[in-house]
């Protein structure tokens, strides 16, 4: 991002006044008091640690958990920008769902010379044992959360793609409800679209992706590492609106060649598991084998077509920031059709003439772990002292294929409330996507995540980062 680079900001534009998908808002907003706004706010709060909903901040010694702070300025989305996104996220999603297919098959998109080979064998999230294996539909990626930012009207770009078990859908339904309690008579005057039916349409789309041995209404299940894991709210919170049981791996084992849950009657056979529990943890037979958190010989269960996981194991790697670099030659290669969503430019530092780049302008860019999450192990290069830049710098000499380099781009803004009255803040977004056989489904809205201190680029909730309601407006 330059300096001085004007910045788009999604209530005013460039400047030009309130901008369409903003207007109704903004003449409620002028007529709203900021007192009455900002005890609206705490009373928001208030709600918030009622209902338990936290987020671990690690590293943190004055807290495990905290409330991931959350602004009452909605993030509005007109219905004709909502269509440009919808058709490109479909696109990735299923070229993302092809590559996972061919990558763990005949691998033509290396043959093809498209996607250097080193990129899969040495790649951690790659599971060899998926190989030639064919999941239930041929779905691999059932839940799916595309991370997207802005630049402008009509420009957005793809951050990342979570294809393991993107989360946050807890605090778009949340947030929701909150701001429906809070402001009936906006939701009144404005036709903002529904997002409270996702819980339901997870449901039947993970239904529709039982396995064959699935009789009558099939049987669903969360898998959760625990109370103790930063997200257990959230798969509390998904097994309640969605009426199936959240159970873990002791909750679990394998019985007539059927994974089957301990209920008052026994044990009962499981049609569809949707687990938040990472990949070396799911079965301590075929993965890591001091893993009390997944369930003994349901990688065999899965591969006799006897449950259905969601997501595939082995989808890792399709959201490894390496291969994202390649994603639009993924896109193009599954597709036949240009991307509509442009990635983010990437430097490859594994690539000898990017690595040399990189170094020579680390104060300019942002340089990100090819494994990373949540914010940890990368450099802001504008907002790292030189201190900072030099040890990093030695990090990425001595590992450089461990990292891709990203420029600082002109992120968009939005309002959010302050003692002082509004103030831009920089946000991303979170859409979250279901694939079945039937197709794909995206909820109109998402979670956006708003960085809480001004001029900052780091929105993640593990970092101190805050979350808006996202508002899609219906057509006409």
């Amino acid at each position: 991002m330059a300096e001085g680079e004007e910045l788009f900001d999604e209530m005013h534009g460039f400047g030009e006044g309130v901008r369409a998908p903003y207007a109704s808002y903004g003449c409620w907003f002028d007529k709203t008091t900021p007192s009455a706004l900002l005890k609206k706010s705490r009373d928001a709060q208030t709600f918030f640690r009622r209902t338990g909903i936290t987020f671990n901040v690690y590293g943190d010694a004055e807290a495990d958990e905290r409330l991931i702070p959350f602004d009452l300025v909605p993030r509005i989305i007109g219905a004709s920008e909502w269509a440009l996104l919808v058709r490109g996220i479909e696109q990735r999603v299923k070229a993302i769902n092809a590559f996972l297919y061919d990558i763990y098959h005949r691998q033509e998109i290396v043959r093809a010379g498209r996607l250097p080979e080193r990129l899969i064998r040495e790649n951690d999230a790659f599971l060899p044992k998926m190989i030639g294996f064919d999941p239930p539909g041929g779905i691999y990626t059932h839940i799916v959360g595309i991370d997207l930012v802005r630049t402008g009207p009509n420009e957005f770009f793809v951050l990342e793609d979570n294809a393991r078990t993107p989360s946050g859908v807890s605090y778009m339904l949340e947030n929701r409800e909150t701001m429906l309690k809070m402001f009936p008579e906006l939701f009144a005057q404005m036709s903002v679209q529904r997002v409270s039916g996702y819980p339901m349409a997870l449901r039947r789309s993970l239904e529709r992706s039982a396995p064959q041995q699935a009789s009558g209404r099939p049987t669903v299940a969360i898998l959760t590492p625990g109370i103790h894991n930063s997200a257990y709210f959230e798969h509390a919170f998904l097994a309640d609106q969605m009426g199936v049981e959240l159970v873990e791996g002791h909750d679990l084992r394998v019985v007539d060649g059927r994974v089957a849950m301990r209920t008052t009657q026994g044990y009962e056979p499981i049609d569809v598991l949707y687990r938040r529990v990472d990949d070396d943890f799911l079965d301590p037979l075929n993965f890591r084998s001091e893993s009390m958190l997944g369930v003994a010989g349901i990688f065999d269960v899965y591969r006799a077509g006897g449950i259905t996981i969601a997501n595939a194991p082995g989808t890792g790697i399709a959201d490894d920031k390496a291969i994202y670099s390649y994603m639009p030659d993924i896109v193009e290669f599954y597709t036949g059709q240009a991307p509509l969503l442009k990635n983010v430019p990437t430097w490859r530092c594994a690539e000898a003439d990017s690595l040399s780049y990189v170094l020579e302008h680390l104060d300019e860019l942002v340089v990100k772990e090819v494994h990373g999450s949540g914010g940890y192990g990368m450099l802001v290069g504008p907002a790292a002292s030189k201190k900072e830049i030099a040890a990093f710098r030695k990090k990425l000499e001595a590992r450089p294929s461990n990292y891709i380099a990203q420029p600082t781009l002109a992120l968009s803004t939005v309002p959010v409330l302050t003692k002082a009255g509004l103030s831009p803040r920089h946000v991303d977004l979170r859409p979250f996507v279901l694939v079945s056989s039937d197709g794909v489904e995206v909820t109109p809205g998402g979670l956006t995540r708003v960085a809480m201190k001004k001029g900052s680029l780091v929105v993640n909730s593990s970092q101190g980062g805050g979350t808006k309601d996202t508002w899609v407006l219906k057509e006409g």
